[in-house]
């Protein structure tokens, strides 16, 4: 049996080869087989206001009223936002989700605070 490398994001064991590449099947991370460990995909370190690190599919809280372009309407606070993606950070915005009301949206993580 070949020494599969474990996935770079969960650790899982359960690894395989497609191609050209690696694929874990419990979180679906692909990287490419003469991929360095160093070089593999990092996601970005993201806090929110409370300095509370977020991931992928945490849930978050506004906690400044946010003026939207286009709308008569603002993002209030206390709206909770679930399922958040952490995404490269574009004038500032790091974190992206569907805001009720707005739709999918990015947003800057220093507005935020992790909830449950």
């Amino acid at each position: 049996m070949d020494n599969l490398p474990k996935c770079s994001k969960c650790g899982s064991e359960y690894t395989y080869e497609d191609g050209e590449m690696y694929v874990c099947p419990e979180c679906a991370h692909e990287w490419m087989k003469n991929t360095a460990a160093d070089e593999v995909d990092e996601v970005p370190l993201v806090k929110d206001a409370h300095g509370n690190i977020l991931n992928d599919g945490d849930n978050v809280t506004i906690i400044k009223d946010i003026k939207v372009k286009g709308s008569f309407s603002a993002i209030k606070v206390g709206l909770k936002v679930k399922g958040v993606r952490i995404v490269d950070e574009v004038n500032g915005h790091n974190i992206e989700g569907k805001v009720p009301g707005f739709g999918l949206m990015m947003l800057k993580s220093e507005i935020v605070k992790k909830s449950t």
